[in-house]
């Protein structure tokens, strides 16, 4: 009845989860315990759960962000640590098939269920509001969305009590992915964990690629679009056109393992380099799905802190169409070593040197931002310095790594392991932590203390060079990646370095968790200096996400803006901020739904008892699915009215508070 699930599935023995499941245990039931002492239930079935408001959804990413990137720098920490101590005979802490499950859950979890969700959290706050949308264009689906990475990111979590987790790598390189070589149902969570999120980003893409092209504010033509909404639609195009890919690649491991096909296995006629194409023919422009949404960030954050527009608009949005371009040119470059042959490598190698001219232009046009600009090194400005420094590194080496020869010397090195941190934390993490604090006081009303954000930053520049200039070195001296002990002398000094270098880094996710904490203290206390009165916090907003009240209403706008042009709040603030003369009229928007959640819990059901090998489960999560979806089909009432007196007093309150701080200044 339970398929392959049995009693010796739960790993009573190995007491690093046995700890790890009490903490959670302990963490999850002090939660449920203090919703049901202060009757929340309801609200947040109400409120938060059921919702299809972007912002509320946005939020909501943002916290899973959060879980996700602590349960991945754990991961982190104990990779580094383990190679602090299993050096010259010592084993450490981590038996070796543990270590490769540590390994390979902290990439897949950083990538799928950190850097991904927080990049949709962006999305779904930001898109909208930056072209005068009242919502995004499937406010449903959007739910959908984000409980199928909801459902994806518990199932992953799941490996670690009942059963285990890939230990093959966060990309599940066949043929140690296969049966044969993995009998066990590590690969199967990393399979259906990987697909239910892949199927949620698609649908994201699809979301809000209509979004952008179909409820842009009147008068909002193309190239008066704001960057980071640029960013968004080409970030969306590449999900359309490569996650697919990522499907298909699952699917069809799935098959090997699971029904006994041979695609991927050389002895049975199927080829292990037809996994390694498809994989990075997704792998690699997903680097850039994630890169230039952050860029994106940049771009706004230059302009509003440098006081003045954007240089080279135009030029920064035919870069980003050249990267979403080129980016899907470039992947054979992670295998120069696997026979592909001289021209092939020669092509590709060409394509991805490339690459970095686009890249350039943006650094270039971010400091030409910058020059003779009334800078304010305010937090969020600290991320773009310390990115443009720190990508620079990675780009650098990404050119080096470009050329084939080269690429023969250090492939499958820590110096591979170190560039390609260099450029999602200095690129993509950066980026979106910058984001986050820069769009937070929109979305709650109230600022973080900015000291805490600061020292964050400062622990994460400085521990990030302690942690991967020692991986570079030795990846020179020919250590490779995923080793779980070494005797090589020369090596356990740089690696002692690194491992200082991830307890600086743990620092700084200590000060942004201590930096939310006191962000909600200020908000239950409604400390003056840190609510938003205006509306543009920072003083020096460009974009229409500016124009209107903190938090934003759940209708955004009470009237739709009229675009005046690109900046065009900064254009209104230079005319004195008219008033609207379009009178006030109801506004016509969805009603939340259960859809979402029961279609995530199937969506798990699914997961779990594919894992396992539950058939019948299997089949009562699609029947269950099917059905909510027939009835939902079928229902006409999904939509409502909000009504003009509730819209004039949210305009009136919205006047006092502006006036309020017109008086203060």
């Amino acid at each position: 009845m339970l398929g392959k699930l049995t009693l010796s599935a739960i790993p009573y023995d190995v007491p690093i989860l046995v700890g790890t499941f009490i903490g959670v245990a302990v963490i999850g039931i002090a939660v449920l315990a203090a919703v049901t002492y202060f009757k929340k239930w309801g609200y947040l079935w109400r409120e938060w759960l059921t919702t299809v408001d972007h912002k509320k959804l946005a939020i909501m990413y943002v916290i899973l962000g959060l879980v996700m990137l602590v349960r991945g720098f754990a991961d982190a920490l104990m990779m580094r640590t383990q190679l602090a101590l299993a050096y010259a005979g010592n084993p450490g802490y981590l038996p070796p098939h543990h270590y490769d499950q540590v390994f390979s859950a902290h990439g897949t979890i950083m990538i799928f269920f950190m850097a991904m969700v927080m990049m949709q959290a962006l999305f779904n706050f930001v898109v909208p509001l930056q072209i005068g949308a009242r919502d995004v264009a499937f406010p449903l689906i959007n739910s959908i969305s984000f409980y199928m990475t909801l459902v994806s990111a518990i199932l992953i979590n799941i490996s670690l009590f009942i059963g285990e987790f890939s230990n093959v790598g966060w990309l599940g390189y066949p043929p140690i992915s296969e049966l044969q070589f993995n009998p066990g149902v590590g690969v199967d969570y990393y399979i259906w964990s990987v697909q239910i999120s892949g199927i949620g980003t698609l649908l994201t893409g699809m979301n809000f690629l209509t979004t952008i092209i179909k409820l842009r504010a009147p008068g909002m033509k193309w190239m008066h679009i704001p960057v980071f909404t640029w960013t968004a639609f080409f970030a969306c195009i590449m999900i359309l056109t490569t996650f697919p890919v990522l499907t298909v690649s699952m699917a069809l491991l799935a098959l090997d393992r699971y029904v006994g096909m041979h695609f991927f296995t050389n002895d049975g006629g199927g080829s292990v380099m037809l996994y390694l194409n498809l994989i990075w023919s997704w792998g690699h422009p997903e680097v850039y799905i994630l890169i230039l949404p952050a860029f994106g960030v940049f771009s706004e954050i230059a302009a509003t802190f440098s006081g003045k527009p954007l240089f080279g608009y135009a030029t920064m949005v035919i870069a980003t169409g050249i990267i979403t371009f080129l980016g899907s040119l470039v992947w054979v470059h992670h295998f120069f070593t696997m026979g592909s042959g001289a021209d092939v490598n020669t092509f590709f190698g060409i394509m991805t040197m490339f690459i970095a001219v686009p890249t350039g232009v943006k650094i270039f046009n971010w400091l030409f931002t910058m020059y003779k600009g009334r800078i304010r090194f305010e937090g969020p400005m600290h991320w773009i310095v310390g990115f443009m420094i720190t990508f620079s590194i990675g780009g650098m080496t990404g050119v080096m790594m470009a050329m084939p020869a080269a690429d023969w010397v250090v492939h499958n090195s820590l110096f591979l392991v170190a560039h390609f941190h260099n450029v999602i934390i200095g690129g993509v993490f950066f980026g979106y932590v910058a984001g986050l604090s820069y769009w937070f006081p929109k979305a709650f009303g109230f600022k973080m203390r900015d000291v805490w954000g600061k020292w964050a930053f400062r622990f994460w520049f400085v521990g990030f060079y302690l942690s991967f200039i020692p991986l570079y070195a030795v990846g020179l001296e020919g250590m490779t990646r995923r080793m779980n002990h070494y005797d090589n002398p020369n090596w356990h000094p740089w690696l002692l370095v690194a491992c200082v270098g991830v307890f600086v880094l743990a620092a700084g996710v200590a000060c942004q968790l201590i930096q939310f904490v006191l962000a909600a203290f200020d908000a239950v206390n409604k400390k003056p200096d840190a609510l938003d009165l205006t509306g543009d916090n920072w003083g020096s907003g460009r974009t229409l996400e500016w124009s209107i009240p903190s938090p934003v209403p759940h209708y955004n706008f009470a009237r739709l803006p009229v675009v005046r042009g690109l900046d065009t709040f900064h254009i209104e603030k230079e005319l004195g901020r008219p008033a609207p003369v379009a009178d006030l009229e109801p506004i016509h928007m969805p009603k939340y739904s259960a859809v979402g959640p029961v279609l995530g819990a199937c969506g798990l059901l699914i997961g779990f008892a594919l894992v396992w090998h539950i058939w019948w489960a299997v089949i009562v999560g699609l029947v269950v699915a099917f059905f909510t979806v027939v009835h939902r089909s079928a229902n006409l009432d999904v939509d409502f009215y909000v009504t003009v007196e509730e819209i004039r007093a949210d305009e009136e309150a919205f006047a006092r508070r502006l006036a309020a701080a017109k008086a203060a200044e």
